[in-house]
């Protein structure tokens, strides 16, 4: 048996002027995102608005063979406020995650940890 020896975990956190709000788009995109960083669904994705008053918003999330790509975007406030995350046992391209939130959702201010999980939550990016 083999040990899995990587533990990525990329945490975002973004405004965006152009949030998605609508559950089909974003079980889409991402379906889009999660094959474009070379990874295989699960489960999902899974999509819902939550209509609730101080909490309007869209949680989206999968199930990846190598862990889970979750974002939760409250679009009540502008900009919008995205949090997103991806933690995988495999490599994956954190730039290229950075850049579609950034285009996509014409984000006006993003930072983000890139942490390896497998070595005392050291940042690498």
């Amino acid at each position: 048996m083999s040990t899995i020896k990587k533990h990525k975990h990329l945490i975002i956190r973004a405004e965006a002027l152009k949030p998605p709000t609508d559950e089909a788009y974003l079980e889409q995109w991402l379906k889009r995102l999660i094959e474009s960083i070379d990874m295989k669904i699960m489960v999902g994705p899974f999509v819902k608005y939550c209509d609730m008053p101080g909490n309007k918003g869209i949680t989206g999330g999968a199930i990846i063979e190598t862990s889970h790509v979750i974002m939760h975007i409250w679009d009540e406030c502008n900009p919008a406020l995205i949090q997103f995350d991806v933690y995988s046992c495999s490599d994956f391209d954190h730039q290229k995650i950075y850049q579609t939130i950034c285009s996509e959702f014409n984000v006006s201010k993003i930072e983000y940890k890139y942490l390896d999980r497998d070595n005392g939550l050291k940042i690498i990016g």
